[in-house]
């Protein structure tokens, strides 16, 4: 008849319901998407004072100073030939909280301060090694002590995958007074750290 289109075939309805079902489909990814945005615009108000300063970036430090090329060749031929040559304890803090991702991943983000802590206060105690490649170490103690009395020793093992293998072992300062951490390698300690507990 004039004026009328011609009904579609088999093989067109086929496109047109595939078409239709594209755009259903965009169209569902499309609003998902916007929930999820959504639902992450909604979080972020909730967020504590206390979380959004704790996320602030951490203030620039100067720049560190270069090594001399001799201190440099030392650590990279003790770290690659160095096996069966020992340990290095580069670093130790006593920290409230270690990082868990970003730039401070592993890192210790919060260092226990001169005021110390409270007593019954977990705590942990942050290491960074320099251990020959391959090389593994499992003779390192660490003893919590108050003056001379040992309260609690803990056995730490340490791998030489890494040229910076960093570790935390946490431990309790289980009443008030001042506590020693100290670190150590059959008789050689390798660092003390001094802890204060307030009641």
């Amino acid at each position: 008849m004039p004026g009328m289109r011609a009904p579609p075939s088999w093989g067109s309805l086929t496109v047109m319901g595939r078409e239709l079902q594209m755009k259903k489909l965009v169209g569902a990814v499309f609003a998902m998407s916007l929930a999820v945005s959504g639902v992450a615009a909604a979080e972020e108000p909730a967020k504590t004072e206390a979380a959004k300063t704790e996320a602030a970036p951490a203030k620039e430090e100067a720049p560190a100073k270069k090594p001399q090329a001799d201190a440099v060749k030392a650590v990279w031929d003790f770290y690659m030939k160095g096996k069966g040559g020992g340990v290095v304890l580069a670093d130790a803090k006593a920290c409230n909280k270690v990082g868990k991702e970003g730039d401070t991943k592993f890192e210790c983000t919060e260092e226990i301060g001169p005021e110390g802590v409270k007593a019954g206060t977990n705590i942990l105690i942050w290491q960074a090694y320099l251990i020959p490649q391959g090389d593994t170490v499992d003779d390192i103690t660490l003893q919590v002590k108050q003056g001379d009395t040992v309260r609690e020793t803990k056995d730490i093992s340490v791998k030489g995958d890494y040229w910076r293998t960093r570790t935390w072992t946490g431990v309790r300062i289980p009443k008030a007074g001042d506590w020693t951490i100290v670190l150590s390698r059959g008789n050689e300690t390798l660092k003390s750290l001094n802890v204060k507990a307030t009641k």
